[in-house]
Order: C-alpha cells, then structure tokens, then sequence
C-alpha cells in the first residue's frame, strides 16, 4: 500500500506539472495525456486501468515488456559477437512499424536479425498512432516488404520463411509447430503478471518503455506514471486469467520448461536455431534486463541458450 500512494503521489505531482504545460502549448497536443493523467490522479480503482489500456491498445498494454536488443548484453565481461552470416538478398525494402517495448514485434526482428534481412525502423506513438494512419490494420507490428502490408507475428514469420525457402520447400517439423504455439498461448501470458508485478517493476518497465518509445514529453510523463499504475492493476487480473498463483515460479517454471524441451541440444533446431527459438528468444529479449528477466537467468538453465541465441541472432537493422 505504501508503493503505491507513493505512485499515486507521483502521479499527482507530474498531473499538476502537466496542468501547468497544457497552458503553454496548443490543446489538441496534450488532450490525450491529459485527460489520461487526470483521471488517474482521481481514480482509485481498476476502472482506470481499463481505460488507459483501451487507450493504449491491446499490443501496447497488453504486450509491452520493457528492454529489446538495445539493452546491455546478456554477458557481464563482454558481449557475444554474432556469427557473421551473408545478408538476404531477396528483399529490398523492409521497414517494421513497433512499438521497441513489444514482445510481438521483437519475435519480428529476431527473424529478421537472424535471417541477415536489412530493415528500417518506424517507432508508432501508442496514443495517437499517426505513423500507421495509411494502414487500416491498427495493431503492430507491421511489416512493409518491397510494399506489401504483413501483419500478426507468426504469420509475419511464416511467409518471409517460406519466400526464404522457395527453392528447397523447407518445411516446419511438428515439434516446431509446437513450441511456436506455446510461445504465443502461453509463454507471452506469463510475461506482464511478471514484468509489474510490483511498483517498482511496472515503474521499472515504463521507465524504458516511455525512454525509448515515441512520445511527447507530455505524453512520456501521463504514459510513465498513468501507465504504471495501470499496468501494476492489469497485472493482477491477467494473474487470475491465466490462473497463475506465484508470478516468478510461472516464469522460472516456462524457462525450464523450454530447457527441458532443448534435450541437450544446443538449439531446438539442432545446430541452428529454427522459427521456435527465435520466438522464444524475441519474446524473452524484451524483458532480459528487467528485474524479472534478471531473476530469470539467475535461478533457471536457460542463460547459456539464451547467451548463444543473443550471438546467433545479432542485428541486420539499418541505423538512421
């Protein structure tokens, strides 16, 4: 109770900050912050919470998780080099919409970075979406490919796949299909009760999320403390949802689980990593350097897979 009528108090100290600015700048820029910040300072119930996340959007609230490939290393000493790997040549104008937050969108470029395709970057604003406008599809990622809209992770995934392996009809075992499902059913459901967690944690995740997303600065204060909050209250009802009792051992039990299923292997596509381990691992990367990605790597086996992964996958992204 004390964590959060600390947020709380944060909450009202940046609402009145926001008050101040709204007088400074025109109103149809701060409307949306606004009107988030000052419900919050009000609310003392989940009913906020559901009106923040209806405002962020399901693959904002609902799928954010805190740092992606930017983050440090997995490595203390010194980071894993990737494997150098020739870059695809059989695409020439890439470029991801995401939010840098999202699990789904990394799931996109761990494929990406992996399979050497050179990709741009659009960072979406969460709250007003401008950078998608020209595309009926509201939701990310999405992907441009030398024009055409792709959209879903998995199907996103599957069709450059299958383009990648025209030639030879490369197909998915069984066993692939099977971890690729569990990843989207189960592993991302375990994620958020984990990620806020507590308020220090949900602070912890949107520190970043409103650090590397695109945001105003107003809207960066209303999305950090505002969306906390509601986060932290989300949480608790996807924690019953998916009849989760202790949020750690749900994940500690997940990373094992995924150990198990390796069976000595060093991917479980053998020698090099299949679709299964880059989705596990572009859903994983996101949350690797929060508290609950930390605790993660310190009481399961899953560290030494994910630091290969971490070397394998490396980065195809062009900087702009």
């Amino acid at each position: 109770m004390r964590r959060f009528n600390r947020l709380a108090a944060l909450s009202r100290a940046v609402s009145s900050g926001a008050t101040s600015a709204a007088t400074q700048h025109r109103h149809h820029q701060l409307a949306q912050p606004a009107a988030l910040f000052s419900t919050f300072s009000s609310c003392q119930s989940q009913g906020f919470a559901q009106k923040i996340v209806k405002r962020l959007g399901p693959s904002f609230a609902g799928g954010v998780a805190g740092f992606s490939a930017a983050a440090p290393s997995l490595a203390q000493d010194a980071k894993p080099q990737a494997k150098e790997q020739p870059r695809s040549q059989k695409f020439s104008d890439v470029v991801l919409y995401q939010y840098e937050a999202c699990p789904f969108c990394n799931k996109v470029k761990a494929f990406l970075d992996y399979y050497r395709i050179p990709y741009k970057v659009v960072e979406v604003n969460p709250i007003s979406k401008k950078e998608i406008k020209w595309s009926d599809y509201k939701k990310v990622p999405i992907l441009k490919v030398d024009g055409e809209q792709m959209v879903d992770s998995s199907d996103i995934m599957d069709k450059l796949f299958q383009r990648i392996h025209l030639d030879n009809a490369s197909s998915q075992s069984d066993e692939e299909k099977k971890w690729r499902a569990w990843v989207d059913n189960h592993l991302v459901h375990v994620l958020s009760p984990n990620i806020y967690r507590t308020t220090s944690e949900a602070l912890e995740s949107f520190d970043y999320i409103t650090t590397q997303g695109n945001f105003s600065f107003t809207e960066k204060l209303a999305a950090k403390y505002a969306g906390a909050a509601a986060m932290y209250f989300v949480s608790k009802k996807l924690k019953k949802r998916h009849n989760i009792t202790d949020e750690r051992a749900s994940l500690y039990e997940a990373a094992e689980i995924w150990v198990d299923a390796l069976n000595g292997r060093h991917y479980l596509g053998g020698s090099k990593p299949n679709l299964a381990d880059l989705a596990v691992f572009g859903v994983l990367r996101p949350i690797r350097h929060l508290k609950s990605g930390r605790d993660m790597v310190e009481h399961t086996r899953i560290g030494d897979w994910y630091t290969r992964m971490e070397s394998s996958v490396g980065s195809s992204r062009i900087k702009e």
